[in-house]
C-alpha cells in the first residue's frame, strides 16, 4: 500500500471489496498486478464458474477519490497520440529554423551542413523549450496515462468498474465501457453497468494467479513467514507498476 494513500481512497477500496463479494466475486484482493497491462488494480476479483454459468468471471475496480485523480488516468488515447505527433512536427520545424539562425550550434561532425547534427541542449529559446516540455509531458502520458483505455482494449477482465466519490465527475469523463460505482453513505451504488468484455480464459486465470499471490503475501505477513526467493522476485517486479495506478 502506498504511504501517500489517503483514508478516503482506502475506504473506496474496502467498499469495492465488499461490493464484489456481495455480487458473487468470492475471490478478491486489493493492489493486484494486472497481467499484460503493466498496471496495478486497486481491487481485482474472480467469480468461479457455477451451475448456471459455465465460465468464470473477473472484474477490476479503480478507485478515484477526486476529479483530478480521475482525469489523470482518463486521457483519450487517440487525442494524446495526435497531440504527440503535432508536437513532434512542431519541434522538427523549430529546429530547422533554429539551424538557419544559429549556425554556431552545428556539431561539425559532417562535411556538408545538411548532413550535420545540431546541439540544441543548451539553447535558451522560450518557444522551443515550451514545445520540449509539453512533448515530454505528452510522451509520459502515452506511456503511463492511458490506463483506462488500455485495460479496456486488452480485455484485462470481463468487467471494469470505476469507483468514485459522489459528484467528482462529468458523465462525458467516464471511460467508455467502464461501469460506475458511486459511494452512497457506507456502500456503493451502481450508476452505470459495464460492458461485458468477455476476457479470455487465459487472462482470467492469470488474474486469479495475481490475486492468489497478493493473498499469499498477506498471509505470510500475518503469520511472520519470510517470503521465498521467488516471491521476492515477483515483489521486485511489482515495484515497476506500483505508481502506474
Amino acid at each position: 500500500m502506498a504511504s501517500s494513500e489517503t483514508a478516503r481512497h482506502r475506504r473506496l477500496k474496502t467498499l469495492a471489496l465488499a461490493w464484489a463479494q456481495a455480487g458473487g466475486f468470492a475471490i478478491c484482493a486489493a493492489e493486484v498486478r494486472v497481467p499484460r497491462s503493466g498496471y496495478r488494480a486497486d481491487v481485482a476479483a474472480y467469480a468461479p464458474a457455477r451451475r448456471d454459468r459455465a465460465e468464470a468471471r473477473t472484474a477490476i475496480f479503480e478507485c478515484k477519490q477526486a476529479r483530478s485523480d480521475l482525469l489523470k488516468d482518463a486521457h483519450a488515447e487517440a487525442a494524446t497520440h495526435a497531440r504527440l505527433a503535432e508536437l513532434t512536427e512542431r519541434r522538427r520545424a523549430l529546429e530547422q529554423l533554429l539551424a538557419v539562425h544559429r549556425p554556431d550550434l552545428r556539431r561539425g561532425e559532417a562535411l556538408w551542413p545538411e548532413f550535420d547534427a545540431w546541439d540544441f541542449s543548451g539553447l535558451e529559446h522560450r518557444a522551443y523549450r515550451g514545445v520540449l516540455d509539453e512533448l515530454e509531458t505528452v510522451q509520459r502520458r502515452v506511456l503511463h496515462g492511458t490506463k483506462f483505455s488500455k485495460l479496456f482494449r486488452y480485455r484485462c477482465a470481463d468487467f471494469l468498474y470505476l469507483v468514485v466519490e459522489e459528484n467528482i465527475f462529468a458523465e462525458a469523463e467516464i471511460p467508455a465501457g467502464w461501469g460506475l460505482l458511486v459511494r452512497a453513505d457506507d456502500g456503493l451504488r451502481l450508476a452505470r453497468a459495464p460492458a461485458n468484455l468477455d476476457a479470455t480464459a487465459a487472462q482470467r486465470t492469470a488474474l486469479l494467479e495475481s490475486i492468489a499471490q497478493v493473498a499469499t503475501r498477506a498471509a505470510n505477513r500475518a503469520d511472520g513467514v519470510e517470503p521465498s526467493p521467488s516471491e521476492v522476485t515477483e515483489m521486485d517486479g511489482d515495484e515497476e507498476v506500483r505508481d502506474a495506478g
